[in-house]
């Protein structure tokens, strides 16, 4: 695992950064009007953990910024051509699967949905948040993505960019499961108050950590295929920017997925991910 005080540096700033972000959420709760900005805060931490672990390095051999650069998935890889190819259809690709869970999730019972009087889209207009909504179109998922992915590199140039490649002497299966572990419990000051699963209470940080780890793995595949952390990066965006979308416009006003069954947190969207997880790794090698 290479220089394993790198590691405890990195892991140290990452966690004890995501806890003091989340400082105000334990105070006033996850509605507090803090939220966004301890969200922002948090999603920072592991770079900052990246910055730290830069810093020790050079005060210890003064490594090159684009040797850093490269090492860390900040360049475009070895192929830029292809890395951008990933990054379109990894763009396109998650938005798609995103809807197919939820349609899979609304046949099996498990997702409220009413596309016929858009209950959930009208509720949403009238409570003025009609503009969050509106952007469920094509040029919609461009740009939220964009602004999505910003705060997404915060953690993916410290999940896939630094930490993953440190765990790959565990094996790709074994780094892959190791750092989506990590980061799953990483989220653990949102989801011990109940994070994406309503009414679940600490409990939420069980299924949370699966649904990183499967993820986790297509990120990480994205990552190491390209040996750019960019696609990650976007994933992640489409991810943050396309689910609450999505799941405001086609939904049932007044009514939830069930948070264990139901929609991309639940046990339709892990089977998804984990099954593309495993298709990608299994069809094309991550690393070429």
């Amino acid at each position: 695992m290479r220089n394993k005080a790198d590691l405890i540096i990195y892991l140290t700033i990452a966690f004890g950064g995501a806890w003091l972000a989340a400082i105000p959420l334990w105070n006033q709760g996850l509605q507090s009007a803090s939220l966004p900005l301890s969200l922002a805060a948090l999603q920072v931490a592991p770079t900052l953990g990246v910055l730290a672990v830069w810093l020790v390095t050079a005060l210890r051999r003064a490594p090159a910024a684009r040797q850093w650069a490269r090492l860390t998935g900040l360049t475009f890889g070895d192929s830029p051509r292809r890395t951008i190819r990933y990054v379109a259809a990894t763009w396109v690709g998650i938005p798609v699967l995103i809807a197919a869970v939820i349609a899979v999730s609304a046949l099996l019972g498990v997702f409220p949905t009413d596309l016929s009087g858009l209950s959930g889209y009208r509720q949403a207009f009238a409570q003025g948040t009609h503009a969050t909504a509106a952007v469920g179109t094509l040029t919609g998922i461009v740009v939220t993505t964009l602004f999505a992915s910003v705060t997404a590199f915060g953690e993916e140039w410290g999940w896939r960019g630094f930490l993953l490649p440190r765990l790959l002497p565990l094996g790709y299966g074994g780094a892959i499961l190791a750092s989506g572990l990590i980061w799953g419990l990483w989220h653990a000051p949102l989801t011990l108050l109940g994070w994406n699963y309503p009414g679940l209470g600490p409990w939420a940080v069980l299924p949370f950590t699966a649904f990183c780890t499967v993820v986790g793995a297509v990120l990480g595949w994205l990552r190491l295929r390209t040996g750019s952390v960019w696609p990650a990066v976007i994933g992640h965006g489409v991810l943050n920017a396309v689910v609450p979308t999505m799941y405001l416009v086609v939904s049932a006003a007044g009514r939830l997925p069930d948070p264990l069954l139901g929609g991309v947190f639940g046990a339709v969207g892990l089977l998804a991910f984990g099954v593309l997880g495993w298709a990608l790794a299994r069809v094309r090698p991550a690393v070429p």
